[in-house]
């Protein structure tokens, strides 16, 4: 170390002896007090030093004791005129030095400052993990090669190709591999400087010619850029390509040319072209440099480093602030907050001959720098180092877009990386809004939602738009008709998409539009406000709500008395009543009336009794009869009777008359009976029905964000049971039973109705809403599309093809079947109950008729005095010759006949018939 900073030192007071060096200061005034930071630059554009002199600027307004900045130009590699320049600060006293942007030069003033305990700031690219004392806030490669492996992994590439400028970016790739292991993908490396000469298109014409068009590109600023520029010179810069920038420089790029080859151009950078401190920055270089436009205004004003054309006017999201420039300026503040927390007064050195002596407190105040973790007012973020290697950082990762680099993802260490893509801007003036003639656009559909789209069955092996069907088919047909354009249909699954507004991401057939790998979607897509948040809609072709899909309500079973159905219970009772009522009247008129008493014995003129035939037992029979429209032996005779007769006849007719037009209808019309018949029932889980949604999709989206109570009701139950939520419709539909309705939209309802024969819509539709053909957002194509689905509709042509699709193709089964139903026959289930009632009847009947039998039989076998049993088996027997249909009273084989009372009975019976003879005589 000591022979080399002698040659140096030799060499420079052979160049420098006796001659003025050049150079300023700024921070403070002569002679004032304040700590002196040095700035050697190679910066040809100025621009370096004008970021150093305002960071100064920025952090003295918070120091007590400010920083006073000396800028000393050199020639880019002139190690020994660089070594003179730090020299010169030296013996000015100065307290830190930024090195060039050259690596040689900047190595050797490291190992001089070194030697001397002086803080050495290099804001580039760590050139070797050796040289560690040195102050470098630049991401190390290590994490930068894990920020590229993750963007890999995200893309998830199988195989790539990865381009380096030189030796030094190699270890890039080492980091790469050790994090792949030995299952990585197969990487094929690439040095594109092989002639040294800045002519890389032999190389680029190899990429061109291999199968691989996936390429990481990891070198310089200015190598990059070139090899961007002679990409696209060679013909790899297009739709095929796809390009990962390892560069933190890609946002300083002149991208222009490269917007509109639609190849994907991802890369990664430390912080946004709208901080706060970029702008601030920005605005001071525009001072600086005399320029009159802020950024991102106006035209493009180039000035070049080394080749890099440095824009101080770009597009969005790019900017004109290199990393050497933010590192500057971060490491400004750095040393700024040191000063806050550690007194240091710098001393002045010499270099010319040899000294032992070094910076007081240097290596603390290097020491200390590194310690601090300042989170605030910085251009790169966080700083925080764990030993000599700054962490804690973040990548913004970048896509350019025909808008400029859009961010489309954070990476940070430790955390899983997942792309998230903001909602794709048009750019009207980049697009033109004439004709669609000719144009092709690729319409996404779900092929496994009929009858949208499906598949069509054919013995032919079909390709490309002709295996398609339905009618989100036939109505892009009909719009590429009328608007002259050309359309390929791909299947984008059942997964229509949703955008998550915390997490900024979108899947499903939103994505495919929103990163542009499509330009139309059409199917059962409904238009929500989410949705329009990243994506554009057209008018809705269909309008439609939510609705409940549950079976036909089922066949009641039959009750046992159905035949009494007719009258209602109080009906029923209020005829009980008048039958009772009516009855009594006949047996109170029938005594009141002297017509109705007869003399039971005609022959005599004047009987001695009279009897009435309305004896209580007879009104009840009478008016039985009548009621049952079957009559009676008894007639009345007095008027009140006879008034009240016809009353009754009348009544029973207009009854019976009402009771035998409604029994035939009750009897062969049944009323079908459903548990659910609205959405309150389906809330409450009536009769234990369970019910569910699609998973995913605006149905599920309408309980999820409502806030009506019977809506949260539901949405609650659904999540708690997501067993019930179905993947997409058709299993839905296929799970339909009587313990299991399925919400969805009401047109879908339709068409399954139409086809499974057992279901049907319950209840109204919960909302209202339509479906609609989806977009990219600001499509300028969208209001062309509107007025051609307003012409369709106006010529009838949307109800046309709603008609074809829903009751023409495979439909008509229902139908057919509900025309072919004859009257249902009446069984068994509906006059059970008919049968019941003549069963009891006569099983009463029976038994009052053996009871009364057996009375009959007690009393007669008490009067003649014989025993119980005897007398009822005479009578038994009796009763079981049925080929007998006379019986004599008196025989002498009776038990009747042996009985002390028989004989008596005839005795007296005799002398009785004598008595009136002789009466007679």
């Amino acid at each position: 170390m000591q022979v080399y900073w002698l040659l140096l030192s030799a060499a420079w007071l052979g160049q420098v002896k006796g001659q003025f060096y050049g150079g300023n200061s700024f921070g403070a005034s002569s002679g004032g007090t304040g700590i002196r930071l040095g700035l050697i630059t190679d910066d040809a554009t100025d621009r370096i030093r004008q970021t150093f002199e305002h960071a100064i600027a920025v952090v003295n307004n918070e120091l007590g004791v400010p920083l006073v900045g000396e800028t000393q130009p050199v020639a880019y590699g002139d190690s020994v005129q660089a070594f003179g320049q730090l020299c010169r600060l030296m013996q000015n006293g100065v307290g830190a030095v930024f090195g060039p942007s050259a690596r040689h030069t900047a190595s050797h003033l490291l190992n001089v400052c070194d030697s001397k305990d002086i803080p050495f700031v290099y804001p580039h690219l760590s050139w070797s993990g050796s040289q560690s004392d040195g102050f470098n806030l630049y991401p190390n490669p290590e994490d930068i090669a894990h920020a590229l492996y993750d963007i890999i992994n995200a893309f998830q590439w199988t195989r790539y190709i990865l381009c380096y400028e030189s030796a030094e970016y190699l270890n890039i790739l080492d980091y790469l591999m050790t994090m792949y292991g030995p299952n990585g993908p197969v990487i094929k490396v690439m040095r594109y400087d092989l002639n040294l000469n800045g002519n890389y298109k032999s190389v680029l014409r190899r990429i061109r010619k291999s199968e691989d068009s996936r390429i990481v590109v990891v070198g310089s600023t200015e190598g990059v850029a070139e090899l961007l520029r002679q990409a696209q010179q060679v013909g790899i810069m297009n739709e095929d390509y796809t390009y990962i920038i390892g560069n933190l420089d890609l946002h300083t790029f002149e991208l222009e040319e490269y917007k509109y080859s639609e190849a994907n151009i991802t890369g990664i950078r430390m912080f946004s072209p709208d901080q706060e401190e970029v702008r601030d920055l920005v605005e001071k270089l525009h001072q600086e440099l005399g320029e009159s436009e802020p950024a991102g205004v106006g035209k493009y004003t180039n000035k070049y480093t080394f080749g890099i054309p440095i824009n101080l006017c770009l597009p969005t999201g790019s900017s004109s602030i290199t990393m050497a420039m933010a590192l500057t300026y971060d490491a400004v503040r750095v040393i700024g907050e040191t000063t806050k927390h550690l007194p240091y007064q710098p001393e002045m050195l010499n270099c010319s001959e040899r000294h032992d002596n070094v910076q007081r407190d240097g290596s603390t105040f290097r020491n200390y720098m590194r310690s601090l973790e300042i989170k605030e007012k910085t251009i790169t973020g966080r700083i925080y180092f764990e030993g000599n290697v700054r962490k804690g950082f973040s990548f913004d990762v970048i896509e350019l877009q025909t808008s400029g680099l859009v961010k489309v993802g954070t990476w940070e260490e430790g955390k899983e990386f997942e792309f998230q893509r903001p909602p794709q801007v048009v750019n009207f003036n980049d697009i033109d809004d004439g004709s669609l003639v000719n144009k092709t656009f690729k319409v996404l559909i779900s092929v496994a939602t009929k009858p949208y789209a499906s598949l069509v069955e054919s013995i032919d092996t079909l390709i490309g738009n002709d295996q398609y069907q339905g009618y989100g088919v036939d109505l892009i047909k009909e719009l590429a008709d009328k608007l002259g354009f050309n359309f390929t249909f791909h299947d984008g699954g059942n997964d229509y998409g949703s955008f998550n507004k915390t997490t900024n991401t979108t899947t499903g057939m939103l994505k495919e539009i929103v990163e542009g790998r499509a330009d139309l979607a059409i199917t059962d897509l409904t238009i929500t406000s989410e949705r329009e948040e990243v994506i554009d809609f057209s008018i809705p072709f269909m309008n439609l709500g939510i609705a409940i899909l549950y079976v036909k309500p089922q066949k009641a079973q039959p009750a046992l008395f159905s035949f009494m159905d007719p009258f209602s219970s109080e009906v029923w009772l209020y005829l009980g009543i008048a039958y009772v009522g009516v009855s009594l009247c006949f047996f109170i008129l029938g005594r009141l009336s002297p017509t109705e008493w007869d003399n039971p014995f005609p022959c005599i003129d004047e009987p001695e009794e009279l009897e009435n035939q309305f004896t209580i037992n007879n009104s009840l029979w009478f008016t039985t009869g009548a009621l049952l429209q079957q009559g009676s032996e008894i007639a009345p005779k007095a008027l009140s009777t006879r008034t009240i007769s016809a009353i009754w006849w009348f009544f029973t007719l207009i009854m019976v008359s009402s009771y035998t037009a409604n029994l035939a209808a009750f009897l062969t019309i049944e009323n079908p009976t459903s548990p659910i018949n609205s959405v309150e029932d389906l809330a409450d889980n009536k009769d234990d029905v369970q019910y569910g949604a699609k998973r995913t999709g605006s149905t599920r989206n309408f309980f999820l964000t409502s806030e009506e109570p019977i809506y949260m009701k539901m949405n609650e139950y659904m999540t708690n049971h997501p067993e019930m939520l179905m993947e997409n419709n058709q299993d839905g539909v296929a799970r339909v039973g009587p313990k299991y309705a399925f919400l969805m939209e009401s047109t879908s309802i339709e068409y399954n109705t139409v086809r499974e024969c057992n279901l049907t819509k319950v209840g109204d539709a919960l909302d209202e809403k339509g479906y609609g053909i989806a977009m990219v957002k600001n499509w300028p194509y969208r209001d062309k599309f509107n007025n051609a689905l307003l012409e369709l509709q106006e010529q009838g042509v949307l109800a046309r093809l709603k008609t074809k699709w829903w009751n023409e193709i495979g439909a008509g089964v229902c139908s057919a079947k509900s025309e072919a139903d004859s009257p249902s026959e009446l069984g068994m289930d509906n006059l059970n109950g008919i049968y019941v009632v003549l069963v009891i009847g006569s099983v009463i009947s029976i038994i009052v008729s053996v009871l009364c039998w057996c009375f009959f039989v007690y009393t007669k076998a008490k009067f003649y005095a014989v025993p119980f049993c005897d007398a009822l088996s005479e009578e038994f027997k009796f009763v079981i010759r049925f080929s007998e249909n006379e019986r004599v009273l008196k025989s002498a084989q009776s038990i009747y006949s042996r009985s002390r009372n028989s004989s008596a009975s005839i005795e007296s019976l005799q002398t009785d018939s004598e008595e009136k003879i002789e009466a007679e005589d």
